[in-house]
């Protein structure tokens, strides 16, 4: 019943009961989250576990090749093969070759898994004149064929393309060069003999197992250089002390030719390499021994006695050894 007011006038309307709010000291927010379903969570574990694996063994490869590098010490061979052997692998690759600039052809130096009719190919015939290395050393670029049956199809001319897919089967192939100075001195190559290009990051890879096979080769280039220039420089100190010593043995013996002759002969034995040497002079018509060193007493017996038949016409002194 509606109750009026004391004025006897209208009702007083009825208010209707505040709603009571809730407490907002202890209540906790309620987020919403996007959750992944578990399909999907295992499969994004799977791949980031793949990556992970995929990125520790090229980390892997890559410190192999660098020790090596640090201790080839001018030996390629077997630089080269563990290059190979680590794009080939990492790759997901069939097999790969490695090989170097010679003239207007390549020379095979490393192989990797290859088939043996090809290995034996390649052993018998390690110079490649023709196919698309050759088309890599004009464009200096690398060269992904994606199906080789394909590329045979549109090269009938090329028999040797056909010859070499029967004979391995391959059908994926990508050439990287090995370039220095924007010239190319070899390539890797993989093959894969289904139909399934190279991605972007194998690609990246094989182009830094490139770069590391053409540092090697300069780096072995510079040692052989040292190690020429520090013999060149070897010998023409011993030259010269070679020569000093004489002079020095000259000028303290006026007119006794004995330790001259002696200090000469002991030099040039030296310098030269050699495992013993004599010297003779020609007095009237025969040769006269003057100086020996390390002559075996056979040899020295023997040719006393030749000496006068055999160099008769040869009325000069010299120096044999």
């Amino acid at each position: 019943m509606n109750k009026r007011s004391k004025a006897g006038g209208e009702p007083i309307k009825g208010r209707r009961p505040k709603t009571p709010e809730p407490e907002r000291g202890n209540a906790p927010k309620v987020q919403a989250r996007s959750r992944l379903s578990p399909a999907i969570e295992e499969t994004e574990v799977a791949r980031l576990t793949r990556e992970l694996s995929d990125e520790r063994r090229q980390r892997v490869a890559t410190s192999e090749v660098l020790r090596l590098l640090s201790g080839s010490h001018g030996d390629l061979n077997h630089l080269f093969d563990t290059i190979l052997a680590n794009a080939t692998n990492l790759c997901q690759a069939n097999f790969g070759t490695l090989s170097l600039c010679e003239g207007d052809a390549f020379r095979i130096v490393a192989m990797h898994n290859v088939p043996p009719g090809l290995a034996e190919l390649r052993r018998r015939e390690p110079l490649v004149r023709a196919g698309p290395l050759l088309h890599l050393a004009e464009t200096k670029r690398l060269l992904h064929i994606a199906d080789y049956a394909e590329y045979v199809a549109s090269h009938p001319a090329d028999s040797d393309a056909a010859a070499f897919a029967k004979l391995t089967g391959v059908r994926t192939i990508l050439e990287v060069p090995m370039l220095k100075d924007d010239d190319v001195v070899g390539a890797v190559v993989i093959y894969r003999t289904e139909v399934r290009r190279f991605d972007d990051q194998e690609i990246a890879l094989i182009k830094d197992f490139a770069a590391q096979a053409v540092i090697a080769i300069e780096n072995a280039r510079l040692l052989n250089e040292l190690r020429q220039r520090t013999t060149d420089l070897t010998e023409a100190l011993e030259q010269q002390m070679a020569t000093s010593e004489v002079l020095q043995v000259i000028s303290g013996s006026p007119g006794d030719l004995e330790p001259v002759f002696s200090a000469m002969l002991e030099n040039a034995v030296r310098i030269c390499d050699a495992k013993f040497g004599n010297i003779y002079r020609w007095e009237v018509d025969a040769l006269h021994l003057v100086a020996s060193h390390k002559t075996p007493t056979a040899y020295a017996e023997h040719t006393v006695g030749v000496c006068r038949c055999a160099l008769i016409r040869c009325p000069k002194a010299f120096v044999e050894w």
